[in-house]
């Protein structure tokens, strides 16, 4: 433990990257997010609705290619936002074990999230990624671009 990029590391890997606290602090602002995982040996990407719940992330699925290609693999999750009070956008990568959440004293606590699909679809399945590793990093956004090519933030 304590080497760059490890989940109890709190040195910085650059000037602009997070700190692992910082790192989870962008995190908690975030409700959507990438999963990656492989699928027939080719990489795939899947957006979610999370939260970060006692240092994983938690999210809901379906039976099919996400829940089958993420329990007991190793997984690498991606959010990132920008922050236009300071004109810095980020980006933090969780790299871990998904599993689903089964225990019942553990499904019961998942259940009361504040985690909701935000479609239709029912998505009774809990899956949580153990992280690994978490990296994080932010940047300035150029001042001299024009201000539709800025990211957007949605509506608070």
């Amino acid at each position: 433990m304590g080497h760059a990029g490890d989940v109890t590391s709190e040195k910085p890997l650059s000037n602009d990257a997070l700190t692992v606290s910082a790192s989870w602090a962008h995190l908690r602002k975030a409700s959507v997010g990438r999963l990656a995982v492989v699928v027939q040996g080719q990489p795939d990407l899947f957006p979610v609705n999370f939260l970060v719940d006692h240092g994983t992330v938690v999210f809901r699925t379906a039976t099919g290619t996400k829940l089958d290609a993420s329990v007991g693999r190793p997984v690498a999750f991606e959010a990132d936002g920008y922050e236009p009070a300071t004109g810095e956008a980020w980006s933090v990568v969780v790299k871990g074990m998904a599993r689903e959440v089964q225990e019942l004293d553990e499904v019961i606590a998942a259940l009361e999230l504040p985690l909701v699909p935000w479609h239709s679809a029912r998505k009774p399945r809990i899956l949580r990624i153990e992280p690994e590793s978490i990296s994080g990093r932010r940047f300035k956004v150029r001042a001299d671009r024009p201000s539709a090519a800025r990211p957007h933030t949605a509506p608070e």
